[in-house]
């Protein structure tokens, strides 16, 4: 019997190693992994020149206190600020990390203006932004709160896509927007580039730092680095994580140059965020995932994979409501029952997740191939033709 603490339902089922797209279980079968770690390991399973990079820095050195200088985070840093809107980073462990250090940032920054009290976010009801206390407030879901209160003050919400919600719902005490670009878990719903460049006017008029959650969405995911670059908005405060260590844990803020000066020695830390291996690693990742040519295969075989996916919805539109997404991360609402389905899929060697909605969550390695895209909709296909 496991003596793992019940708060995960996991499926039977363990791995004993992956490559690439690819996950190979203990009993010998072979699953095309599309949850990939929930879009976590963004260049696949044991990439070689990942597992080059963390073989040579553990050999080097692991972890040192951030009280010391730690070379590959500041270059890390460094290439970060030069591909993105960012001025400086902070680096963290998890996305609900990251996320938790945004709200402090936002929070900070109007103290230090002498408006203490301007400490309100403002979020989507039923979003996702981590597991922490804060966060599931911040979520404004009433299930992944329940049973933990009392409640954590400071948030306010609005309903997707309502602009009439959102701005009733400001007041002088909000201090910034905090949405996630592509929400993930609430059932892969894009923010439309006009409605970003709306919320970027909305901040500057009512002076209030504009969020963006890029954890799950970010980090070339969307096809860009960012999802929020083709509206040409530019945050304040974007958290990350999950694709940035391909599958090492690491996370991190990236901050714009009017908000970062609040953030002085002492006002945050983190023991093991930016340690030289995940540094090392990390570094690695950027170098792969921010080329141009990369970027711009994956709009290619996301315009292809969302191709496909109409196809099938096309042939059976009882069974599939329909497709969205953006880039890969991607998301089959159903008519049918969404258990069933996505067991039905792993039964036929094709991982997938859930989502809100009554989505299947469809997350590929950003490194995909052409023939495993046409693997996995075969398995779709035919899980659409059996299930009644």
């Amino acid at each position: 019997m496991s003596k793992l603490v019940k708060n995960y339902n996991r499926k039977k089922i363990s791995f004993k190693y992956g490559k690439g797209s690819f996950l190979y279980s203990r009993n010998g079968k072979k699953y095309l992994d599309f949850v990939q770690g929930i879009a976590v390991n963004s260049l696949g399973h044991a990439h070689p020149n990942l597992v080059k990079a963390i073989n040579n820095q553990s050999k080097k050195l692991w972890h040192v206190s951030n009280a010391f200088i730690i070379p590959e985070g500041e270059k890390l840093a460094k290439k970060i600020t030069q591909k993105t809107f960012a001025d400086y980073v902070m680096f963290q462990n998890s996305g609900a990390e990251a996320t938790e250090a945004a709200i402090k940032v936002a929070r900070r920054y109007f103290y230090l203006k002498g408006k203490p009290s301007k400490n309100r976010i403002l979020c989507i009801k039923n979003s996702f932004h981590g597991r922490t206390l804060a966060a599931i407030y911040a979520s404004g879901s009433k299930k992944m709160t329940e049973g933990f209160g009392p409640r954590i003050n400071g948030f306010d919400h609005f309903e997707f896509g309502n602009h009439q919600s959102l701005k009733k719902k400001i007041n002088k005490n909000t201090a910034a927007i905090m949405v996630e670009t592509i929400m993930g878990e609430g059932g892969i719903k894009v923010i439309p580039d006009w409605c970003l460049r709306e919320l970027r006017k909305i901040c500057d008029k009512k002076n209030i730092l504009l969020i963006l959650d890029e954890v799950q969405c970010g980090v070339g995911r969307s096809g860009d680095f960012f999802a929020f670059e083709k509206s040409k908005v530019k945050p304040d405060i974007v958290p990350i994580a999950k694709g940035i260590g391909g599958g090492f844990p690491i996370g991190a803020v990236l901050i714009n140059k009017k908000v970062a000066p609040c953030m002085t020695p002492g006002t945050h830390g983190s023991t093991f965020g930016g340690n030289p291996l995940a540094m090392a690693i990390g570094n690695v990742v950027m170098d792969i995932v921010s080329n141009k040519k990369f970027l711009k295969n994956i709009k290619n075989i996301s315009n292809y994979f969302f191709l496909r996916l109409n196809e099938i919805q096309k042939e059976y539109p009882k069974i599939i409501k329909n497709i969205r997404g953006k880039g890969l991360l991607i998301g089959i609402q159903l008519h049918t029952n969404q258990t069933k389905f996505i067991k039905k899929l792993m039964e036929n060697r094709l991982l997938t997740i859930r989502a809100a909605e009554n989505v299947v969550r469809i997350l590929p390695p950003l490194n995909v191939k052409k023939n495993e895209i046409n693997q996995a909709c075969r398995i779709i296909k035919k899980v659409c033709s059996e299930i009644k």
